[in-house]
């Protein structure tokens, strides 16, 4: 797990089946989502070890199929279990996400570290939806009413043509990646990311990136969903680039690690998050952990880590919109030697 767990945890989850397994796929379908939370006591839809691949399908958040069509998608590029599921699952709430599990891992338990190890991350069709909702949003004064907008993607060029002479590079990513929240929290709302995870909205995940998630229930439970071609920090609307989304993923089980909030780390930094719904204290909670990090790991005093986040570490607002609003803490690996 490199800088977040110890050689003993590595050994532990060595001996507990990290290994090399040929992917388990989990499509998207009515008996394979939840609809809108995070709980405990959701049933698995699948359940592997510590090492395993499993490559998940999940839905957007464009809504039905009716919709899409009606917005100027062609019915040929919408995804068949799109409308199954819309018509099939009634257990719906307290949220408005479809996330595609839970995904038990068998070794995880309350106290254990998931490693989420983001292989592969596919766009599934060639359009994405962006729009805002009266009352909502981070202007929601400005915008008293409500708007939509199909964006085609040219996944070719890895490009969303957003407008004439308007065209974003893709970089995909699952607005919400979580686990289980402690059983005492209930069947928690699928839009407020936590510690948990969940809907994080965090574009610094995407293929080739780790995840660390704190373990709360037995299994772990996880859960992805949300698929975005693309964001900006802060996505002040609510939404993003919107879309159909694969991912390929590898869980790796850590033993008695007890961290208190997510982690990730990409190829070039390590991250640390906070949420909350206020934004100094969101902020707080992601410096506070980057110095907790940088103690822990990388052995700096107490105020050797406070001195260096505040010269090497990039503190980013990672969304305005969720309820609980997120700040990541972005350390760059290339200043340790």
């Amino acid at each position: 797990m490199k800088c977040y767990c110890t050689a003993a945890a590595l050994s532990l989850a060595a001996a507990i089946g990290v290994g090399q397994s040929a992917p388990v796929s989990l499509p998207a379908s009515p008996a394979t989502v939840v609809w809108g939370y995070y709980s405990a006591h959701a049933k698995p839809a699948l359940t592997v070890h510590s090492g395993d691949t499993v490559r998940i399908q999940t839905l957007s958040t464009c809504g039905p199929t009716e919709r899409m069509i009606a917005e100027g998608v062609a019915p040929g590029d919408i995804p068949a279990y799109n409308a199954d599921i819309y018509r099939e699952v009634k257990d719906r709430g307290p949220g408005g996400h479809i996330l595609t599990g839970p995904v038990a891992i068998e070794e995880a338990e309350p106290g254990d570290v998931l490693e989420v190890q983001i292989l592969k991350i596919d766009i599934d069709v060639p359009f994405a939806c962006n729009g805002f909702g009266t009352g909502r949003g981070f202007l929601p004064n400005d915008y008293p009413y409500s708007r939509r907008k199909i964006i085609p993607l040219d996944r070719d060029k890895m490009i969303g043509k957003f407008a004439p002479g308007v065209e974003i590079p893709l970089h995909p990513f699952f607005g919400s990646m979580g686990v289980a929240p402690p059983e005492s929290a209930g069947r928690l709302d699928s839009a407020p990311p936590w510690m948990h995870g969940g809907n994080m909205d965090n574009k610094e995940l995407v293929a080739g990136t780790t995840l660390y998630l704190p373990v709360h229930a037995k299994g772990a439970l996880f859960e992805t969903g949300d698929g975005h071609a693309g964001q900006g920090n802060g996505e002040v609307d609510i939404t993003a680039m919107e879309t159909f989304l694969s991912g390929t993923f590898r869980f790796i089980v850590h033993k008695d690690q007890h961290l208190l909030w997510p982690r990730a780390e990409t190829p070039s930094s390590y991250i640390s998050m906070g949420f909350s719904p206020d934004l100094k204290e969101a902020t707080t909670l992601a410096v506070r952990d980057m110095i907790n990090f940088l103690v822990e790991q990388k052995h700096l005093s107490r105020d050797e880590a406070y001195m260096l986040a505040s010269v090497a570490v990039d503190v980013d607002i990672t969304q305005l919109v969720d309820g609980n609003v997120g700040v990541h803490a972005m350390c760059p690996k290339n200043i340790f030697k």
